[in-house]
């Protein structure tokens, strides 16, 4: 006599609950969108619950049910796009064939960044979803950037480590000013020459760094 075959009970609870994990992923990820278009038509007072969910085409509890509040909604919205912003740039400092193309890669996107993306993220900053998760998960970006970088200048420069992680960590930090100077003349112009200012700075540090070695 056959064995009896094997109940696939056990299979399609699992098929079942994996997709009822993808659709609540891609439901979050709906009402992120709403709230990020909402986000990049008006000002960040504009992101309520009722207003996603108006946005999103669903109830205003199934918000609730994936966010507690306006505050965490927010604050999810910020990590998001921040992880969104590092993949793009981390991929195109990946492409770069040198040090130098490396950083003109870094503040060429970061400026590109600030154009398309500097208002949504001010405003979130302003309404508190900088949170302190926020911030130490940047800090950890920021802390492999550095490394990644000073790895490949002490190599390509022939920079002792310690004299490398400094000397990038200060041009890594002068990104800043140069999206301080652009948003004071908002201009491709002003991009581009602001790009190649900062190129030949860090260049020009880093082979002066390399000869009092």
């Amino acid at each position: 006599m056959a064995a009896p075959a094997a109940s696939p009970r056990g299979d399609d609870a699992g098929v079942g609950l994996q997709r009822a994990r993808l659709a609540r992923v891609e439901r979050r990820d709906a009402l992120l969108d709403a709230a990020a278009e909402l986000l990049a038509t008006d000002d960040v007072d504009s992101v309520s619950m009722e207003a996603v969910s108006e946005r999103a085409g669903v109830s205003r509890p199934l918000v609730y049910k994936h966010f507690a509040n306006r505050r965490e909604l927010l604050s999810a919205v910020y990590q998001r796009e921040s992880e969104l912003l590092h993949r793009e740039l981390s991929a195109e400092v990946a492409a770069a064939p040198s040090v130098e193309e490396m950083f003109r890669a870094l503040v060429r996107g970061a400026l590109q960044a600030q154009a398309s993306r500097g208002a949504t993220f001010a405003a979130l900053r302003a309404a508190g979803s900088r949170t302190r998760e926020r911030r130490q998960e940047q800090r950890s970006r920021d802390g492999t950037t550095m490394r990644h970088f000073a790895s490949l200048a002490a190599s390509q420069f022939g920079l002792e480590g310690g004299r490398a992680t400094a000397g990038v960590a200060i041009l890594l930090a002068a990104i800043e000013n140069v999206l301080a100077q652009w948003r004071l003349r908002p201009t491709a112009e002003r991009a581009a020459l602001l790009e190649d200012t900062y190129v030949a700075i860090v260049v020009g540090g880093l082979k002066e760094l390399a000869s009092a070695t």
